[in-house]
């Protein structure tokens, strides 16, 4: 059984390290560590930007970086001082995360100075377990030496569809043999817990038999998804490896006649992911701001049926056009008016509290010297 943290064992976890008063409000905590946000079109740091003064406040349990918040004349200590300055802000230390799956996912590339990642793909044809460890220990270390605590790798869609525009198309599969992706995964895995860098396994129920892409619309897979694109789950949660499952948004009637997409499907989040393999970790979304959600659902719908689904934490990546950007404050407002609107219940947002802060404990972002030793370590690209 999951090890449940108490309100009170947490308060005193975190108060050693708080560099602000934290929030007085214990729901607004709660709610707050149920949002990861992207921070906007900047690098910069810029102490006036809207998303510092949210993390103070409590409304934010992680941040996603894009390459454009990596775009300097000098990357490393840019980005050294805005993951500093993001950390410094928090009351509760932050789930600082990034898609650095390689080759054409990949946020750190070498024009930046950073050394080559390569695919999945590139990976998986090789089948050399030795040059996957060495390709994941050169991820895992280098984002645990910018402070950078969460990866969104690795894919464990299995590649049944060479086609699909956003998954085989574009080398993120580690193969169409579901044994091969689990022994792949198993060792990225492996490599980023041994740095303190959480992986998390994307798209849950599976993306790799798709005909096209959730970025921009609908995708339903009913017809070409097959069962064995849950068994890298299944093996790989039945080992004790997984802390941390992605959502898709693919539409699976297989697994919901509902025709919902699976990040809102109480099914399929629920029902699959944590009652069927049993999985007790942290679920994540995938960014609310694609097609597939945006372009059918209101924000507050969305919001709503993400949570009621089992979803723990909710991704507003911000990678779009400033005017569709959402604020942490936001989501945290339509959140609480749920809450105090009966709709969702404390007991629901505390259970993914526990989750998320057990997962922060287990990683050392509860330690009372974390930010100190963060500060050393970033200190070499002062």
């Amino acid at each position: 059984m999951q090890k449940t943290f108490s309100l009170l064992f947490i308060t005193v976890a975190l108060s050693g390290f708080s560099r602000t008063d934290p929030p007085k409000d214990t729901i607004d905590i709660m709610i707050g560590q149920m949002i990861m946000i992207g921070i906007g079109d900047f690098n910069l740091v810029d102490p006036d930007r809207s998303i510092f003064n949210e993390i103070k406040n409590g409304k934010v349990g992680g941040v996603v970086l894009y390459e454009k918040n990596i775009l300097f004349e000098s990357p490393k200590p840019e980005l050294a001082l805005l993951v500093e300055t993001l950390q410094k802000n928090a009351s509760i230390p932050l789930f600082v995360s990034i898609d650095e799956e390689g080759g054409k996912v990949s946020r750190m590339k070498t024009r930046y100075g950073f050394p080559k990642n390569v695919s999945a793909q590139y990976l998986g044809d090789m089948d050399n377990i030795d040059s996957t460890q060495y390709y994941a220990n050169q991820t895992a270390s280098i984002l645990s030496r910018f402070g950078i605590n969460m990866n969104y790798a690795p894919v464990v869609d299995v590649n049944l569809n060479q086609k699909n525009p956003v998954i085989g198309k574009l080398g993120r599969s580690y193969s169409s043999d579901y044994s091969q992706v689990i022994d792949q995964a198993y060792e990225v895995i492996n490599q980023h817990d041994k740095r303190g860098v959480v992986p998390v396994l994307k798209h849950f129920p599976g993306h790799g038999s798709s005909r096209s892409d959730t970025h921009l619309g609908l995708t339903d897979v009913t017809e070409t998804w097959q069962f064995e694109e849950m068994y890298p789950y299944s093996a790989l949660i039945d080992s004790g490896v997984v802390k941390a499952v992605m959502t898709a948004h693919i539409v699976n009637q297989s697994l919901d006649g509902t025709k919902i997409p699976a990040t809102l499907s109480k099914r399929i989040v629920t029902g699959m992911l944590r009652e069927f393999l049993g999985f007790e970790g942290v679920i994540i979304s995938d960014d609310m701001q694609m097609g597939a959600i945006n372009n059918e659902y209101g924000l507050r719908e969305a919001i709503k049926m993400s949570i009621e689904a089992g979803v723990d934490m909710l991704m507003f990546a911000n990678n779009v056009k400033d005017y569709n950007m959402v604020s942490a404050s936001t989501v945290h407002a339509i959140i609480k008016d749920l809450l105090y609107e009966g709709i969702i219940t404390r007991d629901r947002v505390y259970q993914s509290y526990t989750r998320i802060m057990k997962l922060k404990a287990d990683i050392g972002l509860c330690d009372e010297d974390y930010y100190r030793s963060l500060k050393n370590k970033l200190r070499e690209y002062n």
